[in-house]
């Protein structure tokens, strides 16, 4: 088995796991008898500690020989985790195990980033194969899972999820290469670990890379809460809403798979301004509550808004940053566009939401054009220009 399709599997089975926590598990805890308010508590919790969550287990996944073993430990924990939400203790029980085991993996993803992009550069194959093929299991499991509770229990969510953990764990032991963390094998010392870290967030280049990316990335959190909602409103029939869903992402699939040679010729800061710009257009329009024949495009210009964006932010990232704190900046980077930056724009959508309706779109317009602004700031950084 060649290396893209190992490291394909491995995403499969993390996004296993995450396609059926992201929409399923609030359904969970409403079963449970916790109000909206409670789950939207227990939820955005997580993502906005994640900037210091995040590089904290960078920094110990950075203390391993090899870079597979934090992420076995990790998903075992995880699992362990998801397996304690069943017992029957209450909010501050649910919301303690939910937090340590939604901060521990939603780790698990940009550590392995780490891995596949080296590998990717090194061995010549296209990064976005394997990470696409994590995205097709994403979707699988929103529809499998979305079906299967049609039929069952709520608790298929958390035996689903903490099934998917343990096969993650199975996973990086027997699909992830054995990379070590610094060249040699050696083990870093802490405070070797702590100046990467320190020598990143003085970075003014890398820190205006991150929250750029992450401003456009983030401001998809009014259409991933709201958006179903919005439609509803507009008397765009449900049955739709899938297939719009499925537009976008069949998109970004595509383009991880078959767009390869047209984004090396790009480069990574021409895509995150596409980003940016694609960003901008798409939350304005659906902010006026367009007809459906428009919807449709709008829905593939997720190609730019996500997929270029995560890829420029990847690459962007990876070039900014040395092996020894590679980690720690992915986990950065990923702890600012789906933790602390997403999960205050998630709870500013509900608010807006209520209020506005889908002129909340507005606000994400905004923040997609303060995060072109720093793109367009990233054409002055030189090591960018190799």
């Amino acid at each position: 088995m060649n290396q893209p399709v190992r490291l394909g599997l491995f995403y499969a089975a993390l996004f296993v796991g995450t396609g059926a926590s992201s929409p399923y598990i609030p359904v969970w805890f409403a079963s449970r008898g916790l109000s909206g308010a409670e789950i939207g508590l227990i939820l955005s919790a997580p993502m906005l500690a994640r900037a210091v969550t995040a590089p904290a287990m960078a920094m110990w996944a950075d203390s391993f020989r090899l870079r597979r073993t934090p992420l076995i430990l990790m998903a075992l924990a995880s699992a362990g985790a998801y397996g304690l939400l069943a017992a029957p203790f209450g909010f501050a029980w649910w919301f303690g195990v939910w937090f340590f085991a939604s901060s521990v993996f939603a780790t698990i993803a940009p550590l392995t980033d780490v891995i596949a992009f080296a590998r990717a550069r090194l061995d010549g194959f296209n990064f976005g194969w394997p990470r696409g093929i994590g995205s097709v299991a994403f979707v699988i499991a929103n529809i499998v899972v979305g079906a299967l509770l049609v039929r069952f229990s709520p608790e298929l969510v958390v035996v689903w999820i903490t099934a998917a953990a343990m096969l993650a764990a199975l996973g990086a032991r027997a699909l992830l290469p054995p990379d070590p963390v610094r060249e040699g094998g050696a083990v870093s010392r802490l405070s070797e670990r702590f100046a990467g870290l320190k020598d990143l967030l003085r970075d003014g280049d890398f820190m205006l890379a991150v929250i750029s990316a992450g401003l456009i990335q983030s401001a998809h959190a009014f259409y991933y809460s709201f958006s179903t909602l919005a439609w509803k409103q507009q008397a765009i029939p449900e049955s739709l809403t899938g297939i719009l869903w499925g537009v976008a992402v069949t998109a970004e699939v595509a383009f991880l798979w078959f767009l390869e040679p047209w984004r090396r010729r790009v480069g990574p800061r021409h895509l995150l301004v596409m980003g940016g710009v694609a960003a901008l257009a798409r939350w304005t329009i659906l902010s006026l509550s367009p007809p459906l024949w428009l919807v449709f495009p709008l829905q593939a210009l997720h190609v730019f808004t996500y997929a270029a964006t995560f890829l420029a932010s990847l690459q962007i990232v990876e070039r900014l940053s040395s092996p020894a704190n590679a980690s720690a900046a992915q986990t950065i980077n990923s702890a600012l566009s789906g933790g602390l930056l997403m999960g205050a724009a998630t709870i500013g959508s509900g608010w807006l939401f209520d209020a506005v309706g889908a002129k909340g779109y507005l606000a994400m317009a905004v923040m997609s054009g303060l995060g072109l602004i720093g793109a367009l700031r990233l054409y002055g950084v030189r090591r960018l220009d190799a």
